[in-house]
């Protein structure tokens, strides 16, 4: 077939021609439409992310403890157990009341029984304090004569590496807020300002979240928590006695086998007694 004979084949069969064409270049108009979209909104926001994200890393300490920082961040707490004078349950609940009111604390938690009727009835409380921890020491000292000390336990946590973790993603969610803000001003598309306003306000949220855990976990280094248990003393009535019951039983149990040894022991001489009597009684009938 000449080159003239195959052109005009072509131009007899042009539909099919060009619906060929179009299917063959169609792949590379949506792979080329597809890159324009990306090098859009979408592609902005995610170059920004990239660009945003390798400038915001800052040192993070993957357990609690930060070697490097000397300002250390130290939580204290302490139990107190004490025993006050019968009688006395309430003033000595006053008492402990008044230290805390002087030292400018908070009594976060109170809760009083009553145990027993009459004259066996005692109090006991417990009560959680919250004192600035550069007080804690005196109040502690000041709680403890408030009764006869029956235990006290304190403990100290290290939490500088939490502090600083949440110091370091808050600087970097700030930085990355400030390019994003910036980059939201000189945008000049509605996609590109729509697409980073979003991310702003995410941004935004995440930065409350951070200041607000900061702000805690500084707060528990400020104050200082103090659990104390304050008992009565029992009334002697409560104790008279008062004899366990399996101290009363062994008792039983112990005065019965005694009994039983002491039957065994005179029963052959009283067998003896027995018939001698009986030999006595009968002669003298005779």
């Amino acid at each position: 077939m000449t080159f003239k004979q195959q052109w005009n084949t072509i131009k007899q069969n042009w539909i099919l021609v060009l619906v060929f064409l179009l299917f063959f270049l169609l792949p590379f108009f949506s792979g080329t439409t597809s890159s324009f979209a990306k090098s859009g909104s979408f592609g902005m926001l995610e170059s920004a992310e990239m660009m945003v994200t390798s400038d915001s890393m800052g040192r993070y300490y993957g357990s609690d403890f930060a070697p490097e920082v000397e300002d250390r961040k130290i939580t204290k707490s302490a139990y107190l157990s004490s025993e006050v004078e019968r009688g006395t349950f309430k003033d000595s609940a006053e008492k402990l009341k008044s230290i805390i009111k002087l030292s400018n604390g908070y009594l976060l938690n109170e809760n009083v029984n009553k145990h027993g009727q009459s004259k066996k009835s005692y109090y006991s409380g417990s009560y959680q304090i919250k004192v600035e921890t550069s007080k804690y020491d005196s109040v502690v000292l000041q709680l403890k004569e408030v009764g006869e000390v029956q235990s006290f336990t304190e403990s100290m946590d290290d939490i500088t590496a939490r502090f600083t973790n949440l110091q370091t993603e808050l600087a970097a969610e700030k930085s990355r807020l400030t390019k994003f803000q910036q980059m939201y001003n000189s945008a000049e598309e509605i996609s590109d300002k729509i697409a980073l306003a979003d991310k702003i306000y995410s941004l935004e949220k995440t930065i409350d979240y951070l200041e607000q855990s900061l702000s805690n976990v500084q707060k528990k280094v400020d104050y200082s928590t103090i659990s104390v248990s304050l008992q009565e003393e029992r009334s002697e009535y409560a104790n008279i006695a008062l004899v366990k019951f399996s101290k009363l039983i062994d008792s039983l149990v112990d005065s019965f086998n005694s009994l039983l040894q002491l039957i065994f022991v005179i029963f052959p001489y009283l067998i003896v007694a027995g018939l001698i009597w009986l030999v006595v009684r009968f002669v003298k009938r005779r």
